[in-house]
């Protein structure tokens, strides 16, 4: 079996999804063949493999990371909130119903009538998540497994799959991320590790610190403290990096609130800028389709909740949704769908993204998702959706624009185009324009095509920069995450916990678990 480390925190958000990224890319410039793991994601931003599964997308990008392609082996279990008790649960890439929180995590509850998984748990899956990983160590020289949330959730610990759980089942050494930036972080440490079982601490090998600003040296004094109440190393302190704008997994990093999403610094090729406003619809998906126009140099892209902020927009996305009736409905009681309206009749322009592409149409017909039945949508294509049961995972590739294009889909909804200009899956009518194909801004030469036409239509002169390459970009920003590594974390360390495994004689921290 090939080696294997697990990147937990002591919170969400800490950085274990860039830390994972960027052990993978600094071990893949080695010449080790590695591959990401994370055995149960909770997220909304999901990719489509090759083989037509659905995956976190943050394990997508740890693959891109690995330099290997992405697979449902990568991630087996998927969770696709729908409201803030219930999700869809995805299993090797397919759903398999929706189920509560309290029936997936322990309790009563079960998913969907005729349904996988009936009256099953989330511990019911810890042999599948295990031979997954099982089937990855014995093809990589090494597995880096990203940990979910904290692994001191005690209320959860009897059925963990993801942290400890599979820490323990597959003798995983454990190294733990804390973000310094937050504040607090000695004490996320010592009381994370505090609060596991005799067993569980007995695999938790040392930090990492993420995110801190400053002189190093100041920081020492704390490390050495650390150690000695714990034992443990700490076998990194990464600087706070700007700009990285990788694939996020739980939520956006910026403030809804006519903050700018970090972008490529760079001036405008043309006269103009192109302001570019994302309705921030209630269970946003895949919101990563718009970094693409924010890797541009004079794109500035935000994301908004008011009617205002519609207004000096030369470009508006309406982007990917779980809950396509629902943010239409919260389009309608906002007061931006009827700016949306203003805005087509005056030939401003205005993009659909999946649900958002949806919720665009003359009418819904939803007995699955919302189970709302006959919506009227917003009337601005002439299209009409049914959702149906089976959900649809491609990886389409097309032309549009003059331009050739490969994008991935993730949707219930089907939708018939009843008129207007083709526009990859779906229209365009005017200047409005629906497709469900996520990812399609990420092709160059369509992109720079696009804006173009909505420059034209929103009688800027902006010109898209010539050489933007958005691939070459995301690649210069994995490299710097296996700089942040190979420069700031002691990669000797790491490399012998993952051929090696937990350091032996470790010693307990009370109280251990209640």
């Amino acid at each position: 079996m090939g080696g294997g480390l697990l990147i937990a925190g002591t919170t969400s958000d800490a950085g274990k999804s860039v830390v994972t990224a960027g052990i993978c890319r600094w071990l893949v410039r080695q010449g080790v063949k590695v591959a990401p793991f994370k055995g149960q994601n909770m997220s909304l931003n999901s990719f489509v493999t090759r083989e037509g599964a659905e995956i976190g997308r943050a394990q997508a990008m740890q693959a891109q990371a690995a330099r290997v392609e992405p697979s449902a082996l990568m991630n087996p279990v998927l969770l696709k909130p729908g409201s803030d008790r219930s999700s869809q649960v995805v299993l090797m890439g397919r759903p398999v119903g929706e189920m509560s929180a309290r029936g997936f995590f322990g309790g009563s509850g079960g998913p969907s009538p005729g349904k996988a998984l009936r009256g099953g748990r989330q511990e019911a899956l810890l042999g599948t998540v295990l031979e997954c990983l099982e089937e990855l160590r014995g093809t990589y020289d090494a597995v880096i497994c990203e940990g979910a949330g904290s692994p001191a959730e005690i209320n959860l610990r009897r059925t963990d799959i993801v942290n400890m759980g599979i820490a323990r089942a597959a003798r995983l050494p454990v190294v733990v991320v804390g973000d310094i930036d937050r504040g607090g972080v000695f004490a996320s440490f010592f009381g994370t590790t505090a609060l596991l079982g005799p067993e569980d601490q007995a695999l938790v090998a040392g930090y990492i610190v993420n995110k801190f600003r400053g002189d190093v040296t100041l920081l020492e004094p704390g490390i050495e403290m650390l150690r000695g109440l714990t034992g443990r190393h700490t076998y990194g302190i990464l600087p706070y990096a700007h700009g990285l704008g990788i694939d996020e997994e739980d939520g956006l990093r910026v403030s809804l609130r006519g903050a700018v999403r970090e972008s490529v610094v760079a001036p405008p090729v043309g006269e103009d800028v192109l302001r570019v406003a994302v309705c921030a619809v209630p269970l946003m998906s895949n919101f990563t389709d718009v970094d693409a126009l924010a890797a541009e140099p004079g794109v500035v892209v935000r994301f908004v909740d008011r009617p205002e902020e519609l207004t000096d927009a030369d470009l508006v996305v309406v982007p990917g949704t779980r809950g396509t009736v629902r943010a239409l409905e919260w389009l309608r009681e906002r007061g931006l769908a009827a700016e949306l309206a203003r805005r087509a009749a005056e030939g401003r322009p205005v993009l659909g993204i999946c649900g958002g592409f949806q919720l665009l149409g003359q009418h819904i017909e939803d007995e699955v998702e919302s189970r709302a039945g006959s919506v009227a949508g917003l009337g601005l294509l002439p299209v009409r959706v049914r959702f149906a049961a089976e959900k649809t995972l491609a990886r389409p590739v097309g032309e549009a624009l003059g331009e050739s294009v490969e994008g991935y889909e993730i949707h219930h909804g089907v939708a018939q185009v009843l008129d207007g200009e083709p526009f990859l899956d779906g229209c365009h009518v005017g200047a409005v324009w629906g497709t469900h194909w996520h990812g399609s801004l990420e092709s160059d030469g369509f992109r720079r095509r696009f804006l173009e036409q909505v420059a034209r239509a929103a009688g800027r002169r902006f010109v898209p920069a010539p050489d933007t390459s958005f691939g070459a970009l995301r690649e210069e920003q994995l490299d710097r995450l296996g700089d942040l590594i190979e420069e700031h974390a002691d990669t000797d360390a790491l490399l012998r916990l993952i051929e090696q495994g937990p350091p032996a004689g470790l010693p307990f921290i009370p109280p251990g678990a209640p």
